[in-house]
């Protein structure tokens, strides 16, 4: 679906703004207007009728002279004498000043009455022994005051729309440079280019638009680096068996291994090939963790028995290596729900981890303890350990494989990633910290069934 721009949208709103203020402020106005104009008219006729009513008891003045200056100001007079006759110079102003009550008054007043579709402001005063007169005159006057105005209020609507486009286009013009400038860098990012910067700038929202898009950029150019450390670290993992396998087998292939060899080529090959399944199989898990169909068999775990058993396996293991190894584990029974198969797996990758940055004649500890509502599993090691910032990086894929690659002995970064995917899926937690051997500590805790 095709959208405006913000320019022709900033412009479209500022046009609809302007013309909102300018006909209320008009419609209001007019109002004002009116009702001002009415008022004075109605205050000169008031005046008006004072000076004529004293005029009128205070001597035997007619009304001829009186009309005729009124009159050129469109004020018509209307009498009633003492005998109840009723002098005018129109019918309209005659059946104004009856239906305003000009026989019955006796004090001042002031009606406005509705005759043949015409609203006319009547003026009463008693004139003692002449009677009473009153002065009657349309409102017309305010009217044209009000339509003046109302051409007045297009004038300036005009005015103010014109104004307001000028100042739309340049407001959406000053907003949308920076805005347009993101976008550039945003889509040269979409092709691959990661040394852009869009420039922060302009209105406060539309800087922070800026930096959140220089951010994203800075995650993704980590990010794509990593990305690039772990595959080329993933690669020479598998090379190295493939290279294994692919040798014996050419040299099985071509009757270079014969008799007595034979059996211990094919051990070699067996071996290898076992640990590129291995690999394989942590790289299908490591994708397929975030995927809704990843299976977990949840049931009551005695971890106990579990820490047992995986104690027979890697006691042999790291005898073979020379690393001592022993376990620190509760005797009553300890249950958790979680997968048994993958909470195996995560202590087989924790030992795995340990046996390899752990030199010989160091400890492996195996430990199993109870919090309040926690069980508490660790594998401990006497190795080099981390550096403390880098503990809390220390299950991001390959970042410990960058750092020490060349060093010591360090894997793809897959095992810890995987570990660290597994146990939050199960619903537990895992930490890495400092050992009181001397290496590294992994800690990982389940709330007690």
């Amino acid at each position: 679906m095709r959208r405006g721009s913000i320019a022709v949208r900033i412009t479209a709103l500022c046009l609809a703004v302007a013309g909102v203020v300018a006909v209320v402020a008009g419609l209001i106005s007019a109002q004002l207007v009116v009702t001002t104009a009415r008022e004075v008219t109605r205050q000169t006729l008031s005046d008006q009728a004072d000076v004529v009513a004293g005029q009128l008891a205070d001597s035997r003045i007619g009304l001829r002279r009186v009309v005729e200056v009124l009159g050129g100001q469109g004020v018509e007079v209307v009498q009633v004498r003492p005998n109840g006759t009723l002098i005018s110079s129109t019918p309209a102003a005659e059946s104004a000043a009856r239906e305003a009550g000009i026989t019955e008054i006796t004090a001042p007043a002031h009606k406005t009455v509705e005759v043949g579709g015409r609203t006319l402001l009547v003026e009463l005063r008693p004139a003692d022994t002449r009677g009473a007169i009153a002065l009657v005159r349309e409102t017309e006057t305010a009217k044209g005051t009000g339509r003046k105005l109302v051409g007045n209020v297009m004038v300036a609507l005009s005015i103010g729309l014109v104004a307001a486009t000028l100042a739309g286009l340049v407001l959406a013009r000053l907003l949308s440079r920076p805005l347009r400038r993101t976008a550039a860098v945003a889509a040269s990012m979409s092709h691959g280019r990661r040394d852009l910067r869009a420039p922060v700038d302009g209105p406060r929202e539309v800087a922070e638009v800026a930096a959140s898009v220089n951010t994203l950029a800075d995650a993704l150019q980590r990010s794509e680096g990593r990305q690039r450390d772990f595959l080329l670290s993933v690669s020479h993992e598998l090379r190295t068996p493939l290279t294994a396998v692919k040798g014996f087998a050419e040299s099985l292939a071509d009757g270079v291994v014969t008799g007595d060899a034979v059996p211990a080529a094919g051990r070699t090959i067996d071996q290898e090939a076992t640990r590129l399944d291995r690999l394989v199989s942590d790289l299908l898990d490591l994708a397929r963790l975030g995927a809704d169909d990843f299976r977990l068999d949840v049931i009551a775990v005695d971890l106990p028995v579990l820490v047992s058993e995986t104690a027979t396996v890697w006691s042999a293991r790291c005898a073979a290596a020379g690393v001592r190894f022993s376990v620190d584990s509760a005797v009553a029974p300890v249950t958790v729900m979680a997968d048994p198969r993958r909470l195996r797996q995560v202590l087989d990758g924790l030992a795995e981890n340990a046996l390899r940055a752990t030199p010989a004649g160091r400890p492996i500890v195996l430990a199993l303890s109870v919090e309040p509502g926690t069980a508490v599993l660790q594998v401990r090691d006497g190795g080099p350990g981390l550096a403390p910032e880098e503990y809390p990086v220390a299950f991001e894929r390959g970042v410990l494989n960058a750092r020490y690659s060349g060093t010591r002995p360090v894997g793809t970064g897959i095992g810890l990633a995987l570990v660290h995917g597994l146990v939050a899926r199960m619903g537990g937690r895992i930490d890495a910290g400092p050992a009181p051997e001397g290496g590294a500590a992994f800690t990982v805790r389940f709330p007690l069934r």
